[in-house]
């Protein structure tokens, strides 16, 4: 039986707890590792610790429950320094195990709280808002896609028409998700065959899935028009055109990554311009999360190869019942995962409450 890729992931994880055997003084002690070397990113040392408020204990047990640590895997020591960083199982314990979920400020949630009650007319513009936002909060690279055609229905086609050849189709989903294609026909049409379209095409269609129009829907039509498939053909073709055209993909916050001192190596930068020039390698990154969650992939959890000197965290946001489709971010590994995540609840919340 082939195992699916979110499958694997949770067998992984379900691994990972049984290896969760940490005492409360290694908890705080690679708390602080973490926390140090996310806010320095210098190696940490046991001597740099010692003032730290929540580490009661002597630069000897610090350094050994760190030598400890270094020997489970939870920490590495570079060559250049005598002091330790986080591995990706030391990050992953801190995602899983101490991070905290609360960490955003007072303005910061007056800041989304001004910006997502901005008035918009189309998901799309939500989208780009909230993109926009998580990417100035963070300062990472925020990247989003809109949501798939999967499970949407069609609430409303609408056909305006634009000159005696040329149509306008606008199709309007359950889920707020707008698409508009132009239609040219090499005959005339009239404002009441356009009426006529209008009627037919919403009695057949409306409250069916989007796939629907995958099939041939001349069945659905042709045999109740009155017109020749010269009109209805044209129609049909472009509508699928639309609807199964590439997802938008929104970036942001890009500049901000290369200020980062990962990103000082050729290797890195070069992989990350690579990662963001490739539309169909970061849909398939926003993509691969679980419905409901916020998903956390560390270094190499990432199945992409490209990724393996990258964080990504991804989340579904929805408004009400509406799937505005995913948003995440691609940082370093040593990425502010309580900030990141802190801010992706806070807003997941907000647009919760929003009504489009």
């Amino acid at each position: 039986m082939k195992i699916s890729k979110q499958h694997t992931r949770v067998l992984k994880s379900i691994a990972r707890r049984g290896e969760r055997m940490l005492d409360d003084r290694k908890k705080k002690v690679l708390q602080a590792i973490v926390e140090e070397y996310v806010n320095t990113a210098e190696p940490v040392s046991s001597t740099s610790l010692t003032n730290h408020e929540d580490l009661n204990y002597s630069s000897a047990t610090i350094r050994n429950e760190m030598a400890d640590l270094e020997k489970s895997g939870y920490l590495e020591k570079t060559h250049t320094s005598s002091g330790r960083i986080p591995s990706e199982k030391g990050y992953r314990y801190y995602v899983d195990e101490l991070l905290q979920d609360d960490n955003i400020s007072i303005e910061e949630i007056k800041y989304i709280s001004d910006k997502l009650e901005t008035k918009v007319n189309e998901i799309e513009e939500l989208t780009k808002i909230t993109t926009t936002t998580i990417s100035e909060i963070t300062h990472y690279t925020t990247v989003a896609i809109g949501p798939g055609t999967d499970n949407q229905l069609i609430q409303e086609i609408k056909f305006v028409l634009l000159g005696p050849r040329m149509l306008m189709a606008i199709i309007l989903t359950n889920t707020g998700m707008v698409k508009e294609t132009i239609i040219k026909f090499d005959e005339d049409i009239t404002e009441k065959q356009v009426e006529t379209i209008n009627y037919m095409f919403n009695q057949k269609l409306k409250g069916k899935p989007l796939d629907i129009i995958d099939l041939p829907l001349e069945k659905y039509l042709i045999n109740e028009m009155k017109y020749s498939v010269k009109v209805i053909k044209p129609i049909i073709e472009q509508i699928k055109k639309a609807i199964t055209e590439e997802r938008q993909i929104y970036l942001e916050g890009t500049n901000r990554s290369f200020d980062l001192p990962e990103f000082n190596s050729l290797e890195v930068a070069k992989n990350f311009v690579n990662i963001i020039d490739e539309k169909d390698l970061v849909a398939d990154v926003l993509n691969s999360g679980f419905a409901q969650d916020i998903n956390v992939y560390i270094g190499d959890e990432n199945e992409k190869e490209e990724l393996k000197d990258f964080s990504v965290i991804t989340f579904k946001h929805r408004v009400g019942n509406k799937d505005l489709g995913t948003i995440g971010i691609i940082g370093p590994k040593r990425m502010d995962y309580s900030k990141v995540i802190s801010v992706m609840k806070y807003i997941s919340k907000k647009l919760n409450e929003k009504n489009i």
